[in-house]
């Protein structure tokens, strides 16, 4: 009689092991067909982006990578991204820290705050940036699309590094003052590397929400700091063809990448 149940609950929990299997196999693939779909049109042959191709070509490749705009907006993107994680992890990684020193019902509190320009809108975001960049000439400037893109970032390296911290064994912070090393020394001696991992995360977050926004970079940047999702965005309404693709599938080929490196710094985080 045992030994049946047994074998019956064995069955039981293998069907459904298969079952939420299949499903995440049917969500993902929910998920990444859209993406996946817009890669071969951009080694269509001719100028039009339907299925099925006419033929396969490099030609479109050649067009973003002559285009004085599409590598003006290539510049500009790796510009904004980069000044934002430069900003942005720092940032977020003391805030992060900062809030481990709160006791537990203010660091829900600040945390809230911290977190509220990823509970808005981004439209909302971006249009309130806009009114207040605008009176103090920071509209239509590379330094009004950093920090707006800074302001968007910094709240991932702060969930990112608080999960970190969340392990994060406090006694070496006493240990390491018993023996007179300063706050300065301590955080970057003993706390850094051992946070390392969740601060690179966080970091390449930054990288990740300024290379793909295209919201915020709608209302704040100007003509010369257009980046390559604004690009696409204006290309999509003037002229549309194969070379949207391709930028397309480079910009999902560096998010791949810098997810995969996300994946990595996550897995030698301490647990």
């Amino acid at each position: 009689m045992n030994a049946t149940a047994s074998s019956n609950e064995a069955v039981s929990t293998r069907i459904f092991r298969a079952l939420m299997a299949v499903f995440c196999i049917a969500v993902l693939l929910f998920l990444i067909t859209p993406v996946i779909a817009v890669i071969p049109l951009s080694f269509n042959a001719e100028p039009y982006l339907t299925y099925p191709l006419a033929g396969v070509s490099l030609r479109w490749y050649a067009t973003v990578f002559t285009s004085d705009n599409w590598l003006h907006a290539l510049k500009s993107s790796l510009i904004v991204a980069t000044a934002t994680t430069l900003i942005a992890t720092p940032l977020g990684t003391f805030a992060a820290f900062g809030l481990m020193q709160l006791g537990s019902r203010t660091r829900r509190i600040v945390t809230g705050l911290l977190l509220l320009p990823l509970a808005v809108p981004a439209v909302v975001v971006a249009l309130a940036l806009y009114i207040s960049f605008s009176r103090v000439g920071l509209a239509n400037s590379y330094a009004g699309l950093i920090i707006a893109h800074t302001a968007l970032a910094t709240p991932f390296v702060v969930v990112t590094v608080s999960a970190t911290l969340a392990s994060f064994d406090y006694t070496l912070l006493r240990a390491a003052a018993s023996l007179g090393s300063g706050p300065i020394r301590t955080f970057r001696r003993v706390v850094l590397p051992l946070i390392r991992p969740g601060v690179i995360s966080g970091g390449l977050f930054a990288f990740i929400t300024s290379w793909d926004d295209v919201i915020i970079a709608l209302f704040i940047a100007g003509p010369q700091q257009r980046t390559l999702p604004r690009q696409m965005f204006s290309g999509l309404r003037e002229q549309l063809d194969p070379s949207i693709m391709v930028v397309a599938t480079l910009m999902i080929a560096v998010s791949v990448v810098l997810a995969l490196l996300v994946f990595v710094a996550k897995r030698k985080s301490p647990a």
